[in-house]
């Protein structure tokens, strides 16, 4: 009862009064009645989103104040020195790597903005799965790096907290956190039956009270602790978790639990049901819960015969047994029980999969100590359970995500994690737990032995590797074992390293690809991507993350233990697969991790602990088949190059290029290789060479004889397989990264390697030069090491901007002494992806060396001399020394001099190559046991020694051939029976195929250790029975009489073409130092005279052959190849006469076509294709058809057209005052105060026009087209209007065009490819006549009155023609090309007057824009860049026609109100209800231009200078009227009357001084404008005005209306444009205009008003002109002023300016709120012309089916907008229904661009850039250089 009236009172006042009784010393009562109430208020059985019950709560909480006071009141307890700000999932934060302890650590951008990180090596990222900001942390970071606020907080002392004040948080929230338990019992129904959606409800119901908890967490240590008593207090839960006898609903909720608890393998479970509990996947529990469960079958019932899964007998149950004998403890054994609210409110977030909202309260919590080690052991508790639970999700990559949010927090602290080792076995629990996820879907092996294999290995097609759902198991593994203390623990600990070996060699063997001989192979399976990553992941990054801490001499011990339990896997797995000595064929497995293990902790324990190399390995019998499987690799890569393996899809060569890529490279192909050294620096030299050869299947093509019988491989694979080989040889040889190079000469070697490929982005480098693969070594790949290391072999190259609209970025491309003296051909070899990049590498090098003049022909690959070998690997020479080696070698120096087929020059050149390692790297003289060499091949080489073997002569060679071989047919040696002994001495036996029995014999010779008996055995016959008989052989006995060092130098002569190519006395000179660079003829050259200085034997000799200077013979049989090859060489030499004579013909063509398309371009000429005229003044202009080629005159019937693009354009309107251009707002403070614009300044004046005039007079005032004008311009081709027709027409058909809309009249120009939508007719007739610029005697008066005749004159209507229609089409497209609230401005929208306007517009926004591309002024004279593109002189043509057709009423023409004095006409004005706009308002550039369109074409140019000086004198007069008002009235009246004493002068009407003091008496008058001062103080200037400066505002004002005369008499005359200064631009445009009198010098004029040439009275004219303003009655003088004080003078079009760093403007932008929808949005943008933020794709904004950024681009650019995308850092533009993706003016500091910023380094604004994106933008080139268009469906 009593609760229930507490809960009806107010809750306020009900908190408080709860809050005091509490606080009493006798509290019962208050406790009682606490816990009625919250009984009520927290039923479970009630709705979970039930808000009253939080309301309640937190009213009780604060104890009776407002819940926000309370928050406020907690914080300033807050004691907590963390930051611990949780986020989840793509937030922005940074990591610092200079501050960072661990290399997780990472921070919120308000404390990393708040700390000092100059300098640092930082970036900024994305969050992938959330994180936790470190700031204040000192276990994961360095003091330094703390932000200010943590910094403060270590110091501060806090107050302690009040009793009373959390009093009640303490009472209700145990109450509220298990209200929350019970909700969550009760939503997980049934496992089986509970379906994802029914847990997604739960959850959104609880929603509200999860929000709570976290708001708590919010307020800071004080209250954090008070939630850590409660979490993990024992006590509470037990009283709280049953819940009372009485309630059944407790009990109810307390069984569901259980039961949860039950299916979760967690309770402990009878004797009698173990096996079913391991059915069941019981994978869980503290420690080894897991370990019990895998282990169960064996330690519960050893009679079980658990049937395996993959039927393989008893393997599983092997593994399993071993598993459970592991649990040392058994302590660990105990299953898992909830002892607080902490534990069960974890396994319930593992039920529920991890929903954020509980995530984020479990971290927010962890900046209190003392819960993060209690959480640290509850998450590890449950650690196999998360991994089961995940096993099963079907949201495995969200889950995962979520699970490392919380454990890289808790793992990444040592002392956490070392504490969890110790006390809660945590690695042995993430082993065993791995080996579980993996025992779940293992196969059996078939490597080798198919059939009796019982190995077993992971299956790579399982959802589980196919999804790396193993990865955050695996992710954290790693992470632990970045502690030292850790690392040292799972090294010392035999059982687990014996439990971890177990789980490598489960992915030893994996992915087995068998090759396909027959049929191509039906579905090619990408199950190798899942084996890359797994071995990579699983196996690799936790081997290096040990090796990182075996680094040091005192952890021998270490790595002796992992060797030696290394090698007992090896072990167990070559006897598993039944592995003896021979591979099984056409079979290859990229996967062997133990070997690799084994590899590289030999390596470090010499190289780093000063093991000795051979206490660590095993018998030679060990070694030999540890050597198989690497060389198989290696072998198979042949096969695969050599396209032996094409049946098998691309995937297989996908496999061979990701085990060499860079973020493998050093995980596999690097420590194979280094194994096979170890193997040959230990094994028989003779041995291993054969195997290598007989790997690569190339051991039959090693005979002497011209053919042989290959039996395993097809002719076209020999050659690349014989290159592979001794390649390999040569790598092998050569290679020295694990054999005595330091790292910082890798890292040298490495970084050469890639930029000799290509010149290489910074980015691109450190990608592709492999580091330690284990992120968390702590070895950061852009350490100052890096960064010094690339200074010194690379120069940068800055970002350029290509004319093709390409932009590069900053490039690094080696020094030219890295060229000469570093290029290794050999490790660019190693390290290509890609077979091409060998050659780029060779080709860049060869263009080195012609360009530095060291070589100019095709060069050899160089020879690089080596690091000396480690002293271990001494043995690896012996390879070099063996006879087996020089045998092969021999071999094919004779092939290749003899033109045997399949040789090529690389194996030449691979062959010099190993000659020139033997001769680098001498064996020590041994002492050696005579008897081995006798039973070598016969007795081909006296010894080992290459010195020696050099020069020894070999006189005959037995050799096996088939029977069809030339060889057969010739005669044997004349020999009597006397000699046949010595004959028989002399034999070489050649048949190589002996090798392979030699290496039979050596294998067996060890494996039976009795090596008398073996060595007296006969040598048997190779055997064919694997594939069948082979042709008939016979033997034959070759006569060769020669040494390596004779074919050396035959091979010289060859090379070089000549014979005695090397005289006797050669060596005297050489030096084998001057034959570094150079072709095959050098690389012999340095060969010998290597020998030669090595040998004095070899050096005799050499000189001996080259004294012969008789040419050697050459045998008879090859006459006819002789012959054959020269017809070859003659065939070659015409084709290339041929081809020579093609190419000839193609640049004469190629040169006319560049010289016409040069003058349609030249400066000199103009575009509108008027050169003809000059001189041939009668002719026609001809005009040539793009498409049929023909030339003739545009005719009515046949007209031609131009290609032009039609835009539309807001350039102009974006023009403002000041020609500084306006920055970009970064701040509040900042935001855009943007000036004036030229748009809205003549938007404005219409308008006002508007309010008081006539509208068909004020559409005749203004010109728009500022804002959405159109924009003509052509690439200056022409075509018949037909043809165009027909081209579109197939394009149509085709659709062949990307990017361009045929349906909308878009194409590309058919030469020059440029993008054009529409044709503009050309005007038929006549250049222009002479007569049309002669001088004429005509007096003003009478032009004047010729001008008024010609405008009466009526437009006739053009008869039908082709070439009227076309024009009707052009002008339909120009006004298609804008919108049209751009063409309608009057009140009549579609009126002919409307029409009138936007046409003569058209006119004045490409003259407008013409001058603003020859930059605002015509200084420069001539033609421009600008005017090539340009064709007003027909798009005249095309408007004039147009507009003639409107006549203007001669009664309102303006042509008379200019030049005659009318008579007053009071009754008029009365009868019309609105004025016309009086003449001082009027445009006057628009009057002009309407002038000479409506005119009858073509124009006398005497009419148009009439019109230009006429126009003039109003110009002038507007000027005067402008300054007037300008002046202050003190000033005003000195030069008034100062001018209206002159004004009788005979000078008077050419005074500025007398003009103006007469329209200031004449201004004053009536309505004066000058009223308006008193009010409102418009002098710009309050210097008094002297005669200079008021002549110079009135040239300044006068300046754009010459500017734009002269333009347009350029265009329409042809008149050129002369060049000059700025102080005289304004006399040299008067002088061109006729204004003033031609002056040979051009000079600056004094006195403006001389170009005046009045034709009536100008005082009268002129006060006539005043009257009209000064009559106005309903005009305010405010008013009349603005329309009288326009200032025509704009600057040139910019951009925004941009700050300098990017950050600033990320910061400020990428949080902000959208002003439409009010959101944050998910991709800003921002608009550079004018700076709104919009949001790209953003549903939210869009209207009428246009997103933001398409509607904004329409309104402010008139469908042209360049947006910048914060969260990218590239611009995209949008033009009409296109968009491209520009490239970013944003570039780090290496000059690269950084896209979607995913590297997160500091970016900085690259000024060039910027200037082209804006110049681009003003030119309206975007069309013609951005090339990739796509359509944006108006989803932008």
């Amino acid at each position: 009862m009593m609760a229930a009236s507490l809960q009806r009172c107010d809750k306020k006042l009900t908190a408080a009064h709860l809050k005091a009784d509490l606080c009493r010393t006798d509290n019962s009562s208050g406790v009682r009645q606490l816990q009625e109430l919250l009984n009520r208020v927290l039923d479970p059985e009630k709705p979970a989103g039930d808000a009253e019950a939080i309301d309640w709560c937190k009213y009780l909480l604060a104890g009776g104040e407002v819940f926000e006071e309370f928050c406020q009141t907690v914080r300033s307890y807050d004691n907590a020195t963390l930051c611990g700000l949780v986020w989840t999932a793509n937030f922005v934060a940074y990591r610092c790597r200079t501050c960072g302890i661990s290399p997780c650590m990472s921070l919120c951008a308000e404390c990393f903005n708040n700390g000092d990180h100059t300098g640092h090596d930082f970036n900024m990222f994305r969050s992938q799965a959330g994180g936790a900001c470190d700031c204040g942390d000192s276990n994961v970071m360095r003091e330094s790096g703390f932000c200010s606020r943590h910094r403060l907080k270590m110091g501060e002392d806090v107050p302690s907290v009040p009793r009373d004040l959390l009093l009640m948080s303490e009472m209700v929230l145990p109450r509220f956190i298990i209200c929350i338990i019970q909700y969550l019992r009760d939503g997980y129904g049934d496992p089986d039956t509970s379906i994802e959606r029914d847990l997604q409800k739960v959850l959104q119901q609880l929603g509200p009270q999860i929000s709570l908890l976290e708001e708590l967490t919010k307020m800071g240590g004080a209250m954090r602790t008070i939630l850590t008593k409660i979490l993990t207090n024992q006590q509470m839960f037990k009283e709280l978790s049953m819940g009372q006898e009485e309630n059944a609903y407790a009990k109810r909720n307390y069984e569901k639990y259980l039961s949860a608890l039950r299916s979760s393998g967690f309770l402990p479970v009878e004797e009698g049901a173990m096996p079913e509990a391991v059915e069941n996947g019981a994978g869980a529990g503290a420690g080894v819960g897991a370990l019990s469960s895998l282990g169960a079958s064996a330690a519960a019932s050893p009679d079980d015969k658990e049937e395996d899964r993959d039927g393989g007998q008893g393997i599983g149950q092997r593994k399993r047994a071993k598993l459970s004998s592991s649990a040392k403890d058994p302590s660990i054994m105990d299953t898992l029980k909830h002892r607080c609210f902490l534990e069960e409110l974890l396994f319930w977030t593992v039920k529920y999969e991890f929903p954020q909202k509980m995530v984020t309260f479990l971290l927010n919590m962890l900046p209190d100590q003392d819960y993060k080690i209690a959480f640290t052991k509850t998450f590890v508790q449950h650690y196999a359970f998360i991994m089961k639970t995940l096993m099963k999700s079907h949201e495995s990559d969200t889950m995962s995500n979520r699970i490392v949010h919380i454990s890289v927090q808790l793992f990444s602290n040592e002392e956490l994690a070392r504490h969890m080792t110790e006390e809660c076995q945590l690695l042995d629990i993430m082993v065993t737990v791995l080996l579980y996820m993996m025992e779940s879907c293992l196969i059996r092996c078939e490597l080798q032995d198919e059939e009796n294999s019982c190995h077993v290995v992971v299956n790579c097609g399982e959802a589980l590797l196919k999804n790396n759902t193993y990865w955050p198991l695996v992710s954290d593994f790693i992470n632990i074992l970045s502690h030292q203390s850790v690392a040292k623990r799972f090294l010392e600990d035999h059982s687990l390293l014996v439990l971890w070996m177990n789980f490598v060699s489960l992915f030893q063997g994996m992915n087995l690809n068998k090759r396909e001989l027959n049929e191509h192979v039906e579905f090619e399976s990408q199950t190798y991507y899942a084996a890359f990553a797994a071995e990579l992941e699983a196996c690799a990054q936790p081997m290096w993350g040990l090796i990182t801490h075996c680094k040091v001499k005192e952890t021998q011990e270490y790595t002796k233990t992992v060797v030696r339990y290394c090698l007992d896997t090896l072990q167990t797995w070559f006897d598993a697969i039944g592995f003896v000595d021979e591979p099984a064929p056409n079979q290859v497995t990229f996967h062997l991790p133990l070997h690799r293990y084994y590899a590289m902790f030999l390596s470090k324990a010499v190289k780093y602990q000063g093991l000795d190399l051979d206490s660590l390995l095993p018998d030679q019998e060990m070694l030999m088949k540890i050597m198989v499987h690497p060389l198989l690799i290696q072998a198979s890569l042949s096969e695969i190059h050599s396209n032996m393996w094409v049946r098998n899809g691309l995937q297989i060569k996908g496999q061979a290029m990701t085990y060499v890529q860079s973020h493998f490279c050093n995980s596999m192909i690097d420590p194979d290789i280094y194994l096979l050294q170890v193997c040959a620096s230990r094994l028989d030299p003779d041995y291993f060479i054969s195997s290598v050869f007989e790997r690569f299947k190339v051991v039959d093509l090693l005979t002497m004889a011209s053919q042989h019988q290959n039996t395993v491989l097809e002719a076209e694979q020999e050659r690349p397989m014989l290159e592979g080989a001794l390649t390999f040889l040569v790598i092998l040889s050569s290679l020295r990264i694990h054999l005595g190079m330091a790292d910082d000469e890798i890292l040298r070697a490495e970084m050469v390697s890639q930029l000799c490929m290509n010149d290489r982005t910074h980015s691109a480098l450190l990608d592709l030069i492999p580091e330690n693969p284990n992120p968390k070594s702590g070895v950061v790949p852009g350490s100052c090491n890096f960064e010094a290391m690339l200074a010194a072999v690379a120069d940068f190259r800055a970002p350029v901007f290509e004319p093709g609209g390409s932009m590069q970025q900053g490039m690094y491309t080696p020094k030219a002494d890295v060229w000469e003296k570093e290029f290794d051909p050999i490790m660019v070899i190693l390290r290509t992806v890609y077979r091409r990049d060998v050659q780029s590498a060779m080709d860049r090098y060869s263009a080195f060396l012609k360009q530095s003049g060291i070589h100019s022909g095709s060069p050899w690959p160089p020879y690089k001399e080596r690091t000396p070998l480690h002293p271990c690997y001494g043995g690896l020479v012996r390879l070099l020394h063996c006879k087996t080696l020089h045998i092969v070698i021999f071999t094919l120096l004779y092939k290749i001099s003899m033109d045997h087929q399949n040789m090529s020059e690389h194996v030449l050149c691979m062959v010099l190559y190993l000659i020139e390692l033997g001769l680098d790297n001498v064996e020590e003289p041994e002492e050696e046991d005579p008897c081995i060499e006798e039973h070598c091949h016969d007795s081909w080489f006296p010894g080992t020694s290459l010195l020696a073997n050099l020069h020894h002569v070999i006189n005959f060679v037995r050799v096996r051939v088939p029977e069809t071989a030339p060889e057969v047919k010739r005669e044997p040696p004349p020999s009597t029976s006397t000699d046949t002994s010595t004959l028989g001495q002399n034999l070489r036996e050649a048949q190589l195929f002996s090798l392979v029995s030699e290496r039979r014999r050596k294998f067996q010779e060890i494996i039976n250790r009795c090596s008398r008996e073996a060595s007296q055995a006969v040598r048997p016959k190779p055997s064919y029975s694997k594939w069948g008989p082979p042709p008939q052989m016979v033997t034959e006995i070759l006569e060769i009489r020669e040494s390596m060092l004779s074919l050396l130098i035959k091979l010289h002569h060859k090379l070089s073409g000549r014979q005695n190519s090397l005289s006797g006395d050669w060596l005297e000179t050489a030096d084998p130092a001057r034959y570094a660079h150079g072709d095959g003829v050098t690389a012999i050259e340095r060969i010998l005279a290597k020998a030669a200085t090595r040998s004095r034997q070899s050096r005799h000799g050499i000189e001996e052959i080259c004294m012969k200077t008789s040419p050697p013979v050459p045998p008879k049989k090859n006459a006819p190849t002789d012959k054959k090859a020269l017809d070859k060489e003659e065939r070659r030499q015409k084709a290339r006469e041929r081809q020579q004579k093609l190419l000839a013909e193609f640049a004469s063509r190629q040169k006319s076509f560049m010289e016409s398309a040069v003058d349609v371009e030249s400066p000199d000429a103009d575009v509108t294709m008027d050169l003809a005229a000059s001189e041939l003044p009668e002719s026609e202009v001809l005009y040539d058809c793009v498409i049929c080629g023909q030339s003739g005159p545009s005719t009515d019937q046949q007209p031609m057209g131009l290609v032009v693009l039609l835009q539309a354009t807001s350039v102009l309107g974006h023009r403002r005052r000041s020609d500084q251009a306006q920055s970009l707002p970064t701040s509040e403070e900042e935001q855009t105060l943007l000036g004036e614009t030229c748009g809205g300044a003549h938007a404005a004046k219409l308008a006002l026009l508007q309010c008081f005039f006539k509208d068909s007079s004020c559409l005749q005032s203004v010109s728009i087209g500022w804002d959405g004008g159109v924009y003509v311009q052509t690439c200056g081709h022409t075509l018949h209007i037909d043809c165009h027709k027909s081209y579109m027409q197939s394009l149509r058909n085709d659709q062949v065009l990307q990017g361009v809309s045929v349906d909308k009249g878009e194409f590309t120009c058919p030469l020059c490819r440029q993008f054009a939508n529409s044709v503009l007719p050309c005007h038929p007739g006549r250049g222009q006549p002479g007569a049309w610029h002669a001088h004429c005697a005509k007096t003003t008066a009478e032009l004047v009155k010729e001008v008024e005749d010609l405008q009466e004159q009526l437009g006739t209507f053009p008869t039908e023609s082709n070439l009227s229609q076309e024009m009707e089409s052009v002008i339909k497209d120009i006004k298609n090309t804008t919108q049209k609230k751009y063409m309608d401005y009057g009140r009549n929208p579609g009126s002919p007057d409307n029409d009138f306007l936007f046409m003569y517009s058209v006119a004045r926004t490409n003259l407008e824009l013409e001058l603003v591309h020859r930059g605002g002024d015509l200084c420069s004279g001539g033609a421009s860049a600008a005017s090539k593109r340009s064709c007003l002189n027909q798009l005249f043509h095309v408007l004039a026609t147009h507009m003639r057709l409107y006549s203007i009423d001669s009664a309102y023409n303006p042509w008379t109100r200019l030049t005659q004095i009318i008579p007053s006409r009071e009754e008029d004005t009365c009868a019309d209800k609105r004025p016309e706009v009086p003449v001082l308002f009027r445009d006057v550039p628009s009057l002009l231009i309407i002038f000479v369109l409506t005119m009858p074409q073509p124009l006398r140019k005497e009419h148009f200078t009439c019109v230009v000086k006429v126009l003039y004198t109003l110009q002038y007069s507007q000027a005067l009227a402008a300054l007037s008002a300008r002046l202050s009235p003190q000033e005003r009246q000195p030069w008034s009357s100062s001018g209206a004493l002159r004004k009788n002068a005979s000078s008077a009407e050419q005074s500025w001084e007398v003009l103006l003091s007469h329209i200031i008496s004449e201004l004053g008058k009536g309505r004066s404008v000058y009223q308006a001062e008193a009010d409102d103080n418009t002098q710009l200037n309050s210097s008094a005005w002297s005669s200079q400066s008021i002549e110079e505002r009135l040239q300044r004002l006068c300046l754009p209306f010459l500017r734009l005369s002269a333009l347009l008499q350029h265009h329409l005359y042809g008149d050129n444009l002369p060049g000059c200064s700025r102080e005289e631009e304004f006399s040299v445009l008067a002088s061109s205009l006729g204004l003033t009198p031609p002056s040979p010098q051009p000079h600056s004029l004094r006195n403006s008003a001389l170009c005046l040439e009045w034709v009536v009275c100008p005082f009268q004219l002129i006060s006539q002109w005043c009257a009209e303003v000064t009559s106005l009655t309903d005009l305010q003088p405010v008013q009349a002023l603005t329309l009288l004080v326009q200032d025509p003078q704009w600057a040139t079009p910019r951009l925004l300016q941009l700050p300098d760093s990017y950050n600033t403007i990320f910061q400020y932008y990428h949080r902000k709120v959208c002003s439409v929808c009010s959101k944050v949005p998910k991709d800003p943008a921002l608009c550079l012309v004018c700076g709104t933020f919009v949001c790209l794709k953003g549903l939210c904004c869009k209207k009428q089916g246009h997103c933001e950024c398409v509607l904004h681009s329409q309104h402010c650019g008139a469908a042209t907008g360049i947006f910048l995308l914060i969260n990218a850092s590239v611009i995209i533009i949008i033009r009409g229904h296109r968009f491209c993706l520009w490239g970013a003016v944003y570039l780090d500091a290496h000059g690269e661009e950084d896209r979607d910023l995913r590297r997160g380094k500091p970016l900085f604004l690259c000024e060039e850039r910027y200037q082209v994106l804006e110049q681009q933008w003003v030119s309206h080139t975007f069309d013609h250089i951005n090339k990739r268009w796509g359509p944006h469906y108006n989803g932008l």
